[in-house]
């Protein structure tokens, strides 16, 4: 199996660490959680939970840096702020490490998100805003609205349109009717330790009663009491889960 990292920058100037685990399949853009870093997955035991699809070639991991400490975790700046920060980010997404992808793994291939905790977040924000690009959503124990992280200041279109459970609520017309075809979301949460205290255990019910308002395609589950917000549980679920998708 192969595991490399490239260093990608991105017309903005942006410039981050993409590590690669596998050799063919699906291609799976990671998140990694709070101010992690493109190893994550591979540290703490993620991907060594899923070799057997890596080497079966059903999947292949594009594990990405995250630029949290300036966008979202900042919070000495207003909310608004760190969204409009945010952007910087996703532009590095779309501009380098998309491109990296194809070239890497097909031009036709669909690439879907994954991630736990914050970066099961960015996992659905980004398909939703960007869903021609990534139709499916794979997110672990994600809390989906920034208002609730440590937010203050005014709030404008940055926040709005970068908190899924704002503009999930306000869907309508033929881009609801495109995105019920084309988009594919999992939740799944624990309602162990610090599932609650980071949010998740109660952002994962909200954001499935919206997608099920909307009728978006969906899969919803949560874990039993026994199941903490930690990585031993995100390894048990992403090896239930992601057999599905690949």
């Amino acid at each position: 199996m192969r595991h490399y990292s490239v260093q990608l920058r991105a017309a903005n100037g942006a410039e981050a660490t993409v590590a690669v685990h596998g050799h063919y399949g699906r291609p799976l853009l990671v998140f990694p959680t709070e101010k992690g870093n493109a190893w994550e997955w591979s540290d703490n035991g993620m991907v060594a939970a899923i070799e057997p699809l890596l080497e079966a070639g059903r999947v292949k991991l594009y594990c990405v840096d995250s630029f949290d400490e300036g966008t979202w975790s900042a919070h000495h700046l207003p909310l608004e702020e760190r969204a409009r920060q945010h952007a910087g980010y996703e532009t590095w997404i779309l501009d380098a490490v998309v491109p990296h992808i194809r070239a890497d793994s097909g031009d036709d291939v669909e690439i879907a998100t994954i991630g736990c905790s914050l970066g099961a977040y960015h996992a659905l924000n980004l398909a939703f805003r960007h869903a021609d690009l990534f139709p499916a959503a794979l997110c672990f124990s994600g809390n989906y609205d920034p208002g609730t992280w440590n937010a203050w200041g005014e709030r404008g279109d940055a926040v709005y349109f970068n908190n899924p459970m704002d503009y999930v609520a306000n869907l309508h017309g033929d881009h609801l009717g495109w995105l019920r075809e084309r988009l594919t979301i999992l939740l799944v949460c624990g309602q162990g330790q610090w599932e609650d205290t980071t949010g998740a255990l109660a952002s994962t019910p909200g954001m499935a009663a919206l997608l099920a308002e909307k009728g978006l395609r969906h899969e919803y589950d949560l874990w039993g009491p026994d199941i903490p917000h930690d990585w031993p549980s995100w390894r048990d679920q992403v090896t239930t889960y992601l057999p599905r998708y690949c």
